[in-house]
């Protein structure tokens, strides 16, 4: 494919404002560049305006998968970019704009990838499926749509094209975000014995969950130590009233050493404590992710590791990543292998003028090609 056709299709993407919702959009693009080949399209509703979109190439032989998310998060506020975040500019060799390194620069160059092989006119020894999700920034919950549907369960190895440097990524953490509710009871604050302030409960939660996260101090050989933060609090309607209801949230980042089901329990258990002592706390979950088990000795992460290496001649280490993608969804579809590699650094991410190497674009749209080339031969 030509620079400027292959470096159009990822600015088309970044023109579309897909942020937490909208991937209909993304969706409707990718169908359009697809027309009048002979693959098959199939668009999976999460809700209205908010469509996955898989794409399947090819009629026989090995099934390589490529994900990448259609989402983006929000450009926050906009006097801190200096480049508009959804024109992508195209400055010194780099591409402006929101989700051109998270992760439309992936997606956009394994798109280019498939274009590239259904115009080569030879006959494809594999096959390829795109599995575009929405809303992986706000809890991976289209590829868990996608996974729990099916979409997944025949494939022979995924690569995600998140931000990786060329790097390949074979393990990241978990994640789980929590949310516990406080009632009380409200009067005026200068008769505060006749009410319950349902503040109060949360601080001693908050001081007791992060002592009790603190002595999970095992660290993981490759992923290091469970984190957690305590990321909002909230209650109370004005100053001279005691609040009836609070609320905070909290986010862990966990490890195998320490499982989320172990997680979930120890949080319930301190829940059920502060309880019994008189506080009325809730809990709940927002789309908790295991971590992804160590790919490294897969053929899948060996094989990707050997084109950067030799067809691209760029250095290529197995890396661990603190967050956590849409892999944790697509391991409980099988017992495919799964890496994490795409074209950006990934520097940028969620940032202010957030940016894409244009040369590093390009490089991943012939890579994605090579390793599909590669996988079909290892994999027949």
């Amino acid at each position: 494919m030509e620079k400027e056709r292959a470096l159009k299709i990822l600015t088309d993407l970044i023109a579309i404002d897909s942020a937490n919702d909208h991937e209909s959009l993304v969706a409707d693009y990718l169908t359009d560049l697809f027309k009048g080949y002979d693959v098959e399209i199939e668009r999976v509703s999460y809700a209205p305006g908010r469509d996955n979109l898989v794409i399947t190439m090819g009629s026989h032989g090995p099934l390589l998968g490529f994900s990448g998310h259609e989402d983006v998060v929000s450009a926050g506020e906009l006097e801190n970019w200096q480049y508009p975040p959804f024109e992508a500019t195209v400055q010194d060799g780099k591409i402006y704009g929101r989700g051109t390194s998270d992760m439309k620069s992936g997606l956009a160059a394994m798109v280019v990838a498939m274009l590239d092989l259904l115009d080569s006119g030879k006959e494809l020894p594999g096959r390829i499926r795109l599995l575009a999700s929405v809303g992986e920034e706000t809890g991976e919950y289209g590829a868990a749509q996608l996974a729990k549907e099916g979409y997944a369960n025949d494939l022979d190895g995924l690569i995600v094209g998140e931000p990786s440097n060329f790097d390949v990524r074979v393990t990241h953490k978990g994640v789980i975000d929590y949310y516990v509710t406080s009632k009380g009871l409200c009067v005026h604050s200068s008769t505060p014995e006749k009410g319950r302030n349902a503040i109060m409960p949360l601080v001693t939660f908050a001081q007791r969950v992060q002592e009790l996260m603190d002595r999970h101090d095992q660290k993981d050989p490759v992923l290091g130590s469970l984190t957690h933060v305590i990321s909002q609090v909230q209650g109370g309607s004005q100053i001279n009233s005691v609040p009836d209801s609070a609320w905070l949230s909290g986010n862990i980042r966990t490890t195998p050493l320490y499982s989320n089901d172990q997680i979930y329990q120890e949080l319930e258990d301190l829940i059920v404590e502060l309880n019994k002592q008189g506080a009325e706390l809730t809990i709940r979950y927002s789309f908790p992710e295991v971590p992804l088990p160590s790919q490294a000795g897969t053929k899948l992460a060996k094989l990707a590791q050997e084109v950067v290496q030799n067809d691209f001649n760029r250095s290529c280490d197995f890396t661990a990543g603190t967050g956590a993608t849409d892999s944790s969804e697509y391991i409980q579809a099988g017992a495919f292998p799964i890496i994490i590699l795409g074209p950006s650094d990934g520097l940028t991410a969620h940032q202010p003028n957030e940016f894409v190497k244009v040369d590093d674009y390009l490089v991943g749209c012939q890579l994605y090609q090579a390793i599909a080339r590669k996988f079909w031969q290892e994999y027949a």
